[in-house]
């Protein structure tokens, strides 16, 4: 996308969303070695199209230096791989999806989905960018293509003879740049008969719940289910049915095929969900001039709580390294004088620092042997799973924070 035009339509933009600031990479974790060296920040400011109603960021790094290294597993959180079985399990019982089939998933991650479909024979190949992420796929025995997606490797694979009868992706579409070019590449790569389904959660989530975090330049679209279908339309596929997923703060799984089969009935949910998004005020741009100042509010909530905890003398500390709490501890301004430091289950993450605030990240342990008196959860989406993880903290008195969709003290 060039400077301030869409990325799908190309008309000009000039509506803002948000203006987060400046903010480094979200996943750009720092290591010791890195702390005195200079680190790159980026405008985090988000647009409407007027005329398609996609939110999106501008693009000022490429794919390759956000996935080279990628510190995202998959495999870490139990509430994700519980939605991936359960997934694994509907769909196979939906389309028949039997020995004879292949399962195709685009940004594979760590195998965490796919491995579902193996246990039961299943062919799969998975497509992961990220090398570092693709090794463990492969280690599990996953076959996996360590590429980006798009319409040329999706011709060098059905060139190769590889067609998918399930095509799916969760939390990708956002992370591409040219979306274009990615859901051109659907096309190609399905069979005639074939389904998508694709996983990414939904703008009118965002917006209704002031999920302002989940806005970074990994993630350089936002979308809704109309403007989803728009770009699915322009290429050749249809998208026949919808759902709502609690994940990631409140998601939407799509299915899709080709416009020209007609096997697969147009459910009700396709027009109830249009419905919503209108009624929401989707297609009206004052809907996304109003969501700035509810960012701002937000940012002063959390802001009052933690200066008023830390004038009573309080200790406070984070849960989790998340692309989405680097967001918010950077538009806020929260750093070690608010948050001594963080963990996380991952141990691509421990030992290193958050970008931008320099937090540093310990193993989930160190909560118990320092007993802070507040655990500030950044991946606010997993915080029940979480908060069952450290429900030990109550013995010394210990409470947990969530920002988002309000300050909260659990």
């Amino acid at each position: 996308m060039s400077a301030k035009q869409c990325r799908f339509c190309k008309t000009h933009l000039t509506d803002t969303v948000v203006d987060l600031g400046m903010s480094p990479l979200s996943n750009s974790y720092v290591s010791p070695e890195q702390l005195n060296n200079k680190e790159a920040f980026y405008p985090l400011h988000a647009y409407v199209c007027p005329k398609c109603f996609l939110v999106q960021l501008e693009d000022f790094e490429s794919p390759d230096t956000i996935f080279n290294d990628y510190a995202y597993f998959s495999s870490y959180s139990d509430t994700w791989l519980a939605h991936a079985r359960q997934y694994t399990e509907k769909i196979r019982e939906r389309f028949a999806i039997t020995d004879k089939k292949l399962v195709v998933e685009i940004a594979s991650n760590d195998g965490y989905l796919l491995q579902n479909f193996t246990e039961k024979c299943i062919p799969v190949l998975g497509i992961e960018p990220a090398a570092n992420v693709a090794q463990t796929a492969l280690e599990k025995g996953i076959p996996t293509e360590i590429d980006f997606f798009g319409r040329n490797l999706a011709q060098k694979l059905v060139d190769d003879g590889v067609k998918a009868d399930l095509l799916l992706g969760n939390n990708v579409l956002a992370h591409v740049p040219d979306i274009n070019d990615f859901v051109a590449g659907m096309k190609i790569l399905l069979q005639k008969d074939g389904v998508i389904t694709m996983e990414f959660p939904h703008l009118l989530k965002l917006m209704e719940e002031r999920q302002f975090d989940t806005i970074y330049h990994e993630h350089f679209s936002y979308l809704s289910f109309e403007t989803v279908e728009k770009i699915f339309g322009v290429h050749g596929l249809i998208m026949f049915d919808v759902e709502e997923l609690p994940t990631h703060g409140g998601s939407l799984r799509v299915y899709a095929c080709h416009s020209e089969f007609h096997g697969h009935v147009v459910t009700d949910r396709v027009a109830s969900m249009k419905e919503k998004e209108v009624r929401f005020g989707l297609k009206e741009i004052d809907t996304y001039r109003a969501f700035a100042e509810k960012v701002k509010s937000l940012k002063l909530e959390l802001l009052a709580s933690l200066i008023k905890l830390k004038l009573q003398g309080k200790t406070i500390v984070g849960y989790g390294a998340p692309a989405k709490g680097n967001t918010l501890l950077n538009y806020c301004g929260i750093r070690t004088d608010f948050l001594e430091y963080t963990v996380d289950r991952s141990p691509h993450k421990q030992g290193k620092f958050l970008p931008g605030t320099y937090i540093p990240i310990f193993h989930p342990d160190e909560i118990r042997k320092t007993q802070p008196d507040y655990v500030l959860i950044l991946p606010w989406n997993l915080k029940d799973e979480i908060m069952e993880q450290l429900e030990y903290i109550r013995k010394w008195g210990g409470k947990f924070i969530v920002a988002i969709p309000t300050v909260e003290v659990l």
